[in-house]
């Protein structure tokens, strides 16, 4: 089977009604990593951004407030759950609501920021996440109309691939890009890493990467290349 081969041998499923969630050990580790680094986050205080002046030797700190701190924290815990659901799911339109929630936290972690810079950036990356939305959930229906389930598991097992699965996987990868800020959406998200707050700036980053991995290993589960 195409996810054994991926991931490795299935080391259970937790099935949710129709939602069912798969663990194998490519999914766990991913799993893993994601609740450790948003339990650190959970525990972890804002670092102080430093600046330098053009002309000066001073270096201007730039701090977090209280409020804001809260926001973030609030904020980058649910980035990091979500994550992590979307890297067990077993289930296609989970993983693009996942995807989604991710998309919408990461603009309210740096929503905060009195930098028009960093809002500006984050304002045009909502703008791209939004359009992307339509094809990230329009390639879901679409391999939904032409398998007839959302199940990765079902689809992992059908001996056949149809132009219209091959057409919605796609559409759902550029939609993926789109939310995720890679190239050639990520100069708008780059910009969003000047504001201060590390280590809650990172989870951006790190949902993005591991959310493009696991969109990798559905688009090849769907297109059956190996």
């Amino acid at each position: 089977m195409i996810i054994e081969s991926l991931g490795g041998n299935i080391l259970g499923t937790i099935p949710l009604g129709d939602i069912v969630f798969y663990i194998n050990p490519f999914h766990l580790f991913m799993f893993v990593v994601i609740i450790l680094f948003t339990v650190l986050i959970a525990f972890s205080r804002p670092e102080t951004q430093v600046e330098a002046s053009f002309g000066k030797l001073e270096d201007t700190r730039v701090g977090v407030g209280l409020s804001e701190f809260k926001q973030r924290r609030f904020l980058a815990i649910i980035c990091g759950i979500a994550t992590a659901g979307a890297m067990i799911t077993g289930d296609l339109y989970n993983f693009t609501l996942f995807m989604a929630l991710v998309g919408i936290v990461n603009i309210g972690i740096v929503s905060a920021v009195k930098q028009v810079s960093v809002l500006d950036a984050a304002y045009q990356y909502g703008i791209i996440a939004t359009l992307c939305s339509l094809p990230l959930f329009g390639g879901a229906c679409l391999i939904l109309a032409s398998t007839g389930t959302l199940s990765l598991l079902v689809i992992s097992q059908m001996t056949y691939t149809t132009p219209m699965m091959i057409f919605g996987a796609l559409l759902m990868f550029i939609g993926v890009c789109g939310e995720t800020g890679i190239a050639p959406f990520f100069a708008t998200k780059a910009e969003m890493f000047r504001t201060p707050g590390s280590p809650f700036i990172l989870i951006i980053h790190l949902s993005s990467l591991f959310i493009m991995i696991r969109a990798i290993e559905i688009l090849l589960i769907v297109i059956k290349v190996i």
